[in-house]
């Protein structure tokens, strides 16, 4: 499976110099936890929601001082070309819990822990899925009429 499959799209971006205000509103106005911040239009840095409260509001940053002083740059990026495989390694030996998606010099995406858990949920209900038809004798779907569906 490719990264491009499990990612989330399109990545919000905000413009260099974008001040930490704007940047929150934009996190809240698509209830999302990071921004990636651009200059003509490549990748220069993120901005999380941990940034602001610790890298901003802890140290007493006014809103309107810029992305600029809290983003995490350079930042570590996957193709979106990669296996998900290699996405996993980075985020076990990196600690990230959100990582921008790459095309070239573009952001395309957002891979987030998250996007990573329903991989693995899909992935054991691919597995299981057999092995529970198999235990309740019955296939997946609403309750059958018997006792068994109605939990007696």
């Amino acid at each position: 499976m490719k990264v491009s499959e499990a990612m989330s799209s399109p990545a919000v971006s905000v413009p260099a110099g974008t001040p930490l205000g704007r940047a929150a509103q934009e996190m809240a106005a698509w209830g999302i936890g990071s921004v990636m911040v651009t200059e003509g239009g490549a990748l220069r840095g993120i901005v999380t929601d941990r940034d602001l409260a610790v890298g901003a509001l802890a140290r007493g940053l006014d809103a309107a001082e810029t992305v600029d002083t809290v983003m995490t740059s350079p930042v570590i990026t996957v193709n979106a070309d990669d296996d998900i495989h290699r996405a996993y390694r980075v985020f076990r030996t990196s600690g990230i819990r959100r990582l921008p998606v790459v095309d070239g010099p573009r952001v395309v995406g957002i891979l987030t822990v998250d996007d990573m858990l329903m991989d693995v949920f899909q992935r054991l209900a691919d597995l299981l899925g057999p092995v529970a038809w198999s235990v309740l004798e019955e296939p997946p779907g609403p309750p059958s009429t018997g006792t068994r569906g109605r939990g007696v």
